[in-house]
Formats: C-alpha cells, structure tokens, sequence
C-alpha cells in the first residue's frame, strides 16, 4: 500500500473511532452537553472522511468535491466545542440561546461561500497542480475568509481555555480530570492544525481529531464524562438548604454553597480558593479544631453562633469523600436546628409549668378527697335523718327541706364523680372484671336511687332475665347505673317512670335506661354525639353541666369494658341510653358471696 492509501485508511478509522464516540454520546442525549458531543463528532467525520478522498482523489473535480464534504464539518467543529465548554461550565444560562446564535453567525457564513466559492474566490482563490509531490494532489491559495476564519477558530479555541482555567481551581479532583479531557480534546487538534503555519503542506488537522476521539472516549468509559455535568453538580450543589463545605485532602477549602455562607459569612472575605481552612475560618477555633480532629470520617457534633442578635443552632457532621477507594477529601454540613432548639426550650417551659399544673391539681383533689368530700358524706346523712323527722312530725318546712336535701345529695354525687374521674385519669382505678349477675347488680342500683325518686313519685322497674351475666368491674358498674339513674331522676317529671331493661346480642349484653322526662338538652346531645374526650367544666348552679359531666364518665367507663353507649331522645317524651357490656358465664356465685361480705 502506498502512503497515500495509509493515510486514508488511518482517517476512515478516526472517522469509525469518532461515530463510536458519537454513540456512547446519543446514548446519553438527554443531557444537552452530551448532544453537543454527537455534533462535534459527526462534524469531525466528514472532516476526516472528506480528507480521506481529497487524498485518493485524481482530479480537480474530485478535490473540490472532498472538500464540499470536509466543509460539512470544519465550519462548526471549533464552535461547537466552545458552545459545549459554555453548557459544562454553567456560563450565561439566561441567554444560551441568544449567545448560539451569535457564535455560529460566522461558521454558518463560512460554510456557504465555500459552497459558493466558484462564484467569488473568497474562500479559496486558486486551485494549483503540486508538480513537487502527490501529496496534497492540488495546493490551494487561501482568501481573506479562510484566514478569517482560522483566527475566528483559534479564537473560540482560546476562549474555551479561559472559561476552564478558572473553572478547574474551583472544581473537585473528578470534575477536574473531565475538564482536562475536553482541553485536550480541542488543544490537540490545534497543535496539529498550527503545522500548517510551519511550511507543511499536509493538514494534519484530521488525524488530532483522531486523537480526539480516543481521548473522549476514554473520558466517557472512564471519568463518566457525559454522566453528570458540572453544572447539574453544581445546581444541585447551592440548592442543597444545608450548608456545605468541601475541602481536599489537606484541609484546604475548595468550595461551598449559598446556605454555608449564610452559616459562615466569614467565607466570602477569602478572595481566594483553595483556602486553608484556619484561615477561611478563623473567626471558629473550635469548628477549625473539629475538622482538623475528624479521622473516622463521620464525626458529629453541636455548632452555635450568634447571627443578627439571635442565637443559631447546628448540627454539624464530617465525612470523607473517596475516589476509586482513596481520600481525596472531606465534606462538612451544617444543618440548622434553631427552630428545633427554640421549640424544645419552649417544650420544657411547657412541661415545667404543667408538672407545677398538675401538682396544684392533685393537692386540690387530695383537698376534695379528705376535707371536702367527707363533711358533705356527713351532710348528707344528717339531712335525711332530718328529713325523716320533719316528714313524721308534718312540719310545714319539710317540703323546703326536701329541696335543700335533694341539693346536698346532688353536691355529693358531683364530688364522688370528680374523684372517680380523678382516679381514672391518674391511672388509680384498678380495673378487676368479674363475672356479676346483671340482675341482682341493677336491683341493688335501685335500691339506692328509690329515696330520691320517691321524693318525686317517680316508678322505678326493671325487666332483666335473672340468668343473665355480665363480665365487669363492679365499682365501675355501679357508678355507670348510679349516674344513668341519676340522670333519669333528674330530668323526670313527678309521677314519671324509668325502666332498666337488658336483652343478649351475641357475646354481650345490651342495657338500656329510659324514661320519660323532658329528653335531652342540645348541648349534652351535641357533645355525646361527637364523642368529645374532653370532661366539660360545670357551673355549680347548672344542673345539665353536672349530668353532662357524670355521663362522660359513664362513657369512659363503659369504654374500658370494650363496650359502647349512645342514646335516643325525644324533647317532651323522653331519653332512652343503651350501653354494652361483655357477656359472662357462672357470675351469680360471685355477686352473692360479695353480697354476703359487704352484709358482714
């Protein structure tokens, strides 16, 4: 093979290495930068496949037509290199695509008057025989817009080089060798291109493109060239709302985000990057020595300062940064807990203030309990033992009386209701379910509530099947049937009736207690209804807010049998409440020997 043919076929294999090139970059084309590779290496294929004919061409025809294909791609080749230093680099991201328009005015010019040459000479104003050698076949005499155009070309090649330089101070070890990659993949074909000045008749141009295109590819296989640009890094980088330091592998600062200067404002003083870091953050000794100090890679510890009068809280970590298993560095963040402090100091006083809050509380109950409770106990006795003399005597205050005792024992049914929600609410209340007969239970209810219900004519009955059994805390039981009694009672006309009924469903008993009366007032219904946790606060002189208080216990304990009550009222007829309870076997025995004992 001659050298002509050599040479040929080295270009036709730079033209196959640079489609490779322009593969591995399609594959990545969603990134702008990667598309502007496919372009710069299409480009560069006509160039070399263009080249390659010029040299195996044997007339003047056919190096005019070579160089209408190498002209295909010499006009945009450079430019496009430029246009993707501009993508890299982040630079003028407003007005990308006014700035396009502007850089390809001329390689767009370039390319029609070589297509029109023949027209003008400008481009090349003769075409001469080399009667010296057969390589180039035709020598040609440039015109003013082929050296034009070459001062344009090494003027975008060099401004290319100014945006890196400043670039590459500021940029990781990764990124850096990304950036060397696509300098040498434009400085080799200059250097190439350059010969030309130097007497030597063979543009050697397209075989530094060849160089290029292993370059690239060597980039793209190796240092995941077109994978994640600088400027994604960089954007994702200052949009991080923790602050962020990265220094190398010896303790040098090389670059931080938006959020770490507002944690340090210290940062903008240093003109210059890299920095040490004692110098960059001389303001913080301590922060300086926890950098210093960090060997494991995942140190954390407190940060504080004082910004704009208020005290910043942060949350500090360290941690290595690897390439290919070696240190190359060290990561710093400041995550900002101010608000947390704040609130956690907030929380505290808080929790002080409710601690002192429920002290008060629990001295006021014990006050209830003992110095309270036990004077109206007496109260109440003496006023039915007074009762029952004046109703035996006739005596004309004996009605009044009625009144007064019927207060008292409404006072002393509040108090028993605020310590037995007092003992539910501290945990005190010792649930012990045992199997009762629901029959003898409700009776002996009763029993209790007849002398105020007499006091009002009001008939009491019950229809509950002697057999039936439920499983339940007996003081709680009694408080439920005590205060659904007492509700009864209270909201009863004289000459009234209440009925306790109970019927099986399933595994439980459902029980209901109806009477009546006027029916339920709109604000207990209201509040029963959506099932408010919440005990409401009672006006002494409001009889509806001691019913509503002592029902809401009755809820809360029949919710700790796993049952549920609710109520159906009727204003001027009469309120019916049901509640459930879990069903038991075998409970009589039980409730007898209780019987038995409490009679003893």
């Amino acid at each position: 093979m001659t050298t002509i043919q050599w040479m040929s076929l080295l270009l036709i294999l730079a033209a196959v290495l640079m489609l490779y090139v322009a593969f591995l970059s399609y594959q990545k084309r969603h990134l702008p930068v990667a598309r502007t590779m496919v372009l710069i290496m299409l480009g560069a294929t006509f160039y070399a496949v263009g080249y390659a004919c010029e040299l195996l061409s044997h007339n003047l025809y056919e190096v005019k037509l070579s160089l209408q294909i190498e002209y295909v791609g010499i006009p945009f080749v450079t430019t496009l290199w430029l246009f993707q230093v501009i993508q890299f680099s982040g630079t003028a991201s407003r007005y990308r695509k006014r700035l396009a328009v502007a850089l390809f005015i001329i390689p767009a010019g370039v390319f029609f008057l070589h297509l029109t040459n023949e027209w003008h000479h400008l481009f090349y104003e003769q075409y001469l025989l080399n009667e010296s050698s057969s390589i180039p076949l035709y020598q040609t005499v440039k015109g003013p817009w082929y050296k034009a155009h070459t001062l344009y070309n090494y003027f975008v090649v060099v401004c290319g080089f100014f945006l890196f330089i400043p670039m590459y101070w500021r940029s990781s070890r990764v990124v850096r060798k990304q950036i060397i990659v696509l300098t040498m993949g434009a400085a080799v074909p200059l250097l190439f291109n350059i010969s030309l000045w130097f007497g030597i008749i063979v543009d050697l141009t397209p075989f530094g493109f060849a160089v290029s295109g292993i370059v690239y590819a060597w980039g793209i296989l190796r240092f995941n060239l077109l994978r994640f640009t600088p400027l994604a890094l960089t954007q994702v980088f200052d949009s991080i709302r923790d602050g962020v330091i990265l220094l190398d592998y010896e303790d040098q600062v090389v670059s931080y985000n938006k959020a770490a200067e507002w944690v340090l404002p210290e940062l903008a003083s240093t003109k210059h990057y890299p920095a040490d870091v004692g110098e960059a953050l001389s303001a913080n000794p301590e922060l300086i020595m926890q950098i210093r100090s960090a060997y494991n890679g995942n140190e954390r510890f407190p940060f504080q300062r004082v910004q704009a009068n208020r005290s910043k809280h942060y949350h500090c970590s360290v941690s290595f940064i690897y390439d290919s298993g070696t240190r190359i560095g060290k990561m710093v963040m400041f995550n900002e807990i101010t608000e947390l402090k704040e609130n956690e100091a907030r929380l505290r006083v808080n929790a002080n203030q409710l601690s002192e809050l429920n002290s008060f509380k629990d001295k006021l109950f014990t006050v209830v309990a003992h110095d309270i409770r036990d004077p109206i106990a007496l109260l109440v006795s003496l006023t039915e033992l007074l009762g029952e003399e004046l109703a035996a005597d006739e005596n004309e205050h004996a009605e009044l009386f009625r009144v007064l005792q019927g207060q008292v024992q409404s006072t002393f049914h509040l108090v028993e209701n605020l310590l037995d929600w007092y003992r539910s609410q501290k945990g005190k209340v010792v649930f012990r379910p045992l199997g009762w007969n629901l029959q003898q239970v409700v009776r002996q209810s009763l029993m209790l509530a007849d002398s105020k219900a007499a006091m009002k004519q009001i008939m009491l009955r019950e229809h509950i099947d002697q057999k039936l059994t439920v499983s339940a805390d007996k003081e709680m039981l009694d408080l439920i049937l005590r205060n659904l009694l007492s509700n009864a009672i209270k909201f009863t006309g004289i000459g009234g009736e209440i009925t306790i009924r109970a019927a099986v469903d399933k595994d439980r008993i459902l029980v209901s207690v109806s009477d009546n009366g006027a029916g339920m007032d709109e604000e207990s219904a209201e509040m029963l209804r959506r099932e408010d946790p919440s005990i409401p606060v009672t006006i002494p002189e409001e009889d509806a807010g001691h019913a509503r208080f002592g029902l809401m216990l009755t809820r809360e304990f029949i919710s700790i049998h796993g049952g549920k009550l609710w109520f159906d009222s009727v204003p001027g007829v009469g309120t019916t409440f049901f509640f459930t309870l879990p069903s038991s076997a075998g409970g009589t025995g039980r409730f007898d020997r209780w019987q038995g004992g409490e009679n003893a």
